[in-house]
């Protein structure tokens, strides 16, 4: 399985892109702009950031389940089209967006990361092998029910990891 998006002909690029986000052309996120993830995944620029769905310390169930998803679909209905995650929960905040938006509207881009393992509240320790990077986005496909990752990066350091050691990732 490919988490990776390939270049795909059908996305515009250029600074006059338009999305599929969702709602009117008048929702808040639309009119806040787009940009272009390196140069080809079109996003408008006010995004979502979902560490602050899970519960306190970015660990564990969040206080109110409902609420956290209520949270997204909003996100949506408002306009935004970038969900970005990681590891935080761990793993909760995955759940709750294929909770909340599985199966997912055209046009809507989920961004996540690995890199990081998660010890307890507030524990953040790096782990950047590449081995451990393919297991995380192998399972982050999973959680969020996805063929493909439109983007995943890696939170390690790559002082850590010299590149020749990651270039295979």
């Amino acid at each position: 399985m490919n988490a990776f998006r390939k270049n795909d002909s059908s996305i515009p690029d250029g600074a006059g892109m338009k999305t599929q986000s969702s709602g009117a052309n008048s929702a808040p996120a639309v009119k806040s702009g787009v940009f272009a993830i390196r140069g080809k995944l079109p996003v408008n620029r006010l995004g979502f950031g979902a560490m602050q769905l899970t519960g306190r310390g970015v660990w564990g169930e969040p206080a109110d389940r409902a609420e956290a998803i209520a949270v997204l679909r909003k996100a949506v209905e408002l306009g935004i089209n970038l969900i970005d995650t990681d590891s935080y929960g761990p793993y909760v905040a995955e759940e709750l967006i294929r909770e909340a938006l599985y199966p997912y509207r055209a046009g809507l881009v989920i961004a996540t990361k690995a890199g990081l393992v998660r010890t307890g509240p507030d524990a953040w320790v790096p782990l950047g092998r590449p081995e451990y990077l393919r297991q995380e986005c192998e399972m982050s496909l999973r959680r969020l029910r996805l063929d493909c990752i439109d983007y995943f990066s890696s939170t390690a350091s790559i002082r850590m990891y010299p590149p020749r050691i990651n270039s295979g990732c």
